[in-house]
């Protein structure tokens, strides 16, 4: 129970930072006058009531609809945002809002943002709160208003499974696709030397992670593959203590990439991913709340018997923390105080292995994740009988759990697909039925893969696009400055989370390809040259607020953090 709003409580928060951070941002981007008007991407006019069914069966989103009230496109966006905005907030206050009816709601409103967002909101952290909303769905008890009383549910564990699963599937296949990608930084361990500078928004921290010593950036590569590959196994474990060693490791990683890297709600969505690892009697010590022991079976032992078992688990503990450090010390030939490094390490597997190896582990995993499903089913089957005291109660218990045990059975079928990405040889093998699932819930996105940091960017330099507008050609060229993103190497970096600036965000793709491959930044330059009252706001400074300039250019420049000799002490960069 105290799992269960926790994890609801979060995903609220989230909710409300999305809607919000959005909101700020729906005149510049979406609106008549932005940068892709919303209007021209759903073609209201040109439809008609019978085309709209279909059209929403390939877009789902409420705003084919909204029309009929009077509201236009971007009318609509904000009208969801804001009712979504004020959902969030009182889930977040009362106990009472936070049902299945809400989260609904919820994550409609966000699905039918997402589905016109086009490249503003094709981000892995989008359709990873998508799909933690619709799970939050089933997560969150069944009732229009909920009493006062918070009852616990037969299958709340069940449904946070379906979250535990969720995040394995997300840490997991991350720390599989820095090494299938044979990015070589990730195979030479030497990925945070350059990321800290090379990532869209640095924080001011990130700067002072830049100046660490290479053997501790290579040992940090390490441990995140630790992290991300290995200890997700533990999110299954049957003892307490590996599951939470598991959860202390998701967290600090999490918290690092905050101190870091301005990654909006992502990392604090994955946070509260990992409320699913914990209990109901370790979060009752977090919140000084009285709790009955949850093992009644163990507490009905003897001291002596119950003493034995703790022992056992302790020396089991202890086993797999001693073969994990075997296995590091092994694949990565970490070595201590050699030379004059303190750390040392390198990989000391191949590709070809290493591929060989998934291929082994993929099919384990599908089956470790089937046989935690069917012990989370027969718990709730027996939640079901045992908790009611008369026969009609257990009768409406247990048929109402059989819906939730259908359910979770046919997300995790589904899920599988965006799974076994990682081995097509695998993902081919799934039964078509679970294919056809996945293909008529796509448009849904409840289940989608992963995979954070592919490849390492910035090898030769923070690549960076910089707007400069001008009246004469030959000079006189003045630099347009954003809020957020890197251009004046005087301001030190921001910290911005849980806020997303999307425009910033995709002036830090758009670096890493051409114009060509972006053709909302020919748009973008287009309201720079008219002074586009919506989308000049989203940038910190004007160079031509009266009127605007005749000519217009960007230019690639390649940056890099200061050193901290060279800088004495400023946290910045450097422009080269």
């Amino acid at each position: 129970m105290l799992v269960r709003e926790s994890f609801l409580w979060w995903i609220a928060a989230i909710y409300l930072f999305a809607f919000t951070s959005f909101y700020l941002q729906i005149p510049g981007l979406y609106g008549k006058n932005g940068i892709i008007p919303v209007d021209n991407q759903l073609d209201l006019k040109n439809g008609n009531e019978k085309s709209i069914p279909k059209k929403f069966s390939s877009t789902p989103t409420l705003l084919w609809f909204m029309g009929d009230y009077g509201l236009d496109a971007e009318q609509s966006l904000e009208l969801l945002s804001i009712v979504g905005m004020l959902l969030a907030w009182f889930a977040m206050i009362t106990p009472r809002v936070r049902n299945a009816a809400t989260f609904l709601a919820l994550w409609i409103f966000y699905l039918s943002i997402f589905k016109v967002g086009t490249i503003f909101l094709w981000f892995q952290w989008d359709i990873l709160l998508l799909e933690t909303g619709f799970l939050a769905i089933f997560v969150a008890p069944f009732a229009l208003i909920r009493s006062r009383k918070i009852e616990p549910q037969a299958h709340d564990n069940l449904t946070m499974w379906l979250i535990k699963w969720l995040l394995f599937r997300l840490m997991f296949a991350s720390g599989v696709v820095k090494l299938t990608s044979e990015c070589p930084t990730w195979w030479k361990l030497t990925a945070l030397t350059i990321h800290y500078e090379s990532q869209c928004i640095p924080t001011p921290l990130a700067w002072y992670a830049h100046q660490l010593p290479v053997w501790f950036q290579k040992f940090s590569v390490v441990m995140t593959y630790v992290i991300e590959i290995a200890l997700p196994f533990l999110f299954f474990s049957p003892i307490r203590s590996l599951r939470l060693i598991s959860f202390y490791g998701q967290l600090l990683l999490q918290i690092l990439i905050i101190l870091t890297g301005n990654y909006n709600f992502f990392n604090l969505l994955t946070i509260g991913l990992c409320i699913s690892l914990l209990d109901e009697n370790y979060l009752a010590k977090w919140f000084s709340v009285d709790k009955e022991p949850t093992d009644k079976g163990t507490g009905a032992l003897p001291t002596g018997v119950q003493r034995f078992i703790g022992w056992i688990k302790w020396l089991l503990t202890a086993w797999a923390m001693l073969m994990l450090c075997y296995w590091v010390q092994r694949l990565f030939t970490v070595r201590f105080m050699e030379g004059n490094q303190p750390i040392t390490c390198k990989i000391a597997f191949t590709k070809a292995s290493f591929n060989s190896a998934l291929v082994s582990a993929m099919p384990i995993t599908v089956w470790i994740g089937s046989i935690s499903l069917l012990a989370e089913i027969l718990t709730t089957i027996k939640n079901s009988i045992i908790a009611p005291n008369n026969v009609g109660q257990k009768f409406f218990t247990t048929l109402k759990s059989s819906v939730y045990i259908i359910a979770a059975i046919v997300l995790f079928c589904i899920s599988l697909n965006t799974h076994c990405v990682l081995d097509p040889k695998l993902q081919k093998s799934l039964s078509p039925v679970i294919k056809k699932w996945y293909d008529d819930s796509k448009s849904l996105e409840i289940s989608n893969p992963y995979g954070l940091f592919r490849s390492m960017t910035g090898v030769g330099g923070r690549p960076e696009v910089v707007i400069e507008g001008s009246d004469n050609l030959n000079s006189g060229w003045k630099k347009y400055e954003f809020y957020y993103k890197p251009g004046n190497v005087r301001r030190s970096p921001p910290a911005i989370t849980p806020h997303q600036p999307r425009l910033d965000w995709q002036m830090w793709f758009l670096a890493l390809g051409s114009y060509d491959q972006n053709p909302w930044f020919k748009s973008f330059l287009h309201r720079l040259l008219t002074n586009q009252k919506e989308v000049v706001e989203l940038l910190q400074y004007n160079p031509f607020p009266d009127k605007p300039p005749k000519y217009i250019r960007s230019k690639l420049y390649h940056y890099h953090y200061t050193r901290y000799n060279f800088a004495r002490g400023y946290a910045g960069l450097v422009l080269l």
